[in-house]
């Protein structure tokens, strides 16, 4: 992977994806954020359902698109992230501060937000 790449998935959080439509099959594209823990890129929100996260169930290939400090449009799969125990971890980490302020507890954001590794396969 380029170092200006690299550098961008370490310092930037803004981005979009590219989707595939679950019901349209068209290309779906949102402005969301991502964060790194542990050298690993995920992306998450708040409890809820999210159309972005359905369509990824639905097909886990996506295009993650980098916009702030570089251009690249980077081929990617959703690791979905299941596992309790993983889920804390992740959700729990530095830099996800922001999530635990819109619930009240860290337990409702483990049980109840998407959460996705992504997996670069470019």
């Amino acid at each position: 992977m380029d170092e200006k790449i690299r550098q961008a998935l370490a310092t930037d959080e803004t981005i979009d994806i590219t989707t595939k439509g679950r019901k349209s099959g068209q290309p779906r594209r949102i402005e969301i954020w991502f964060k790194q823990v542990d050298g690993r890129t995920y992306i998450t929100g708040t409890p809820g359902p999210r159309d972005w996260y359905a369509n990824l169930l639905e097909n886990p290939h996506f295009i993650f698109h980098l916009k702030e400090s570089v251009q690249a449009d980077l081929p990617a799969r959703a690791r979905f992230v299941l596992n309790p125990a993983e889920r804390r971890a992740v959700l729990s980490a530095p830099g996800m501060e922001w999530y635990h302020e819109q619930v009240e507890s860290l337990d409702e954001l483990v049980t109840g937000s998407p959460l996705i590794e992504v997996i670069f396969t470019g």
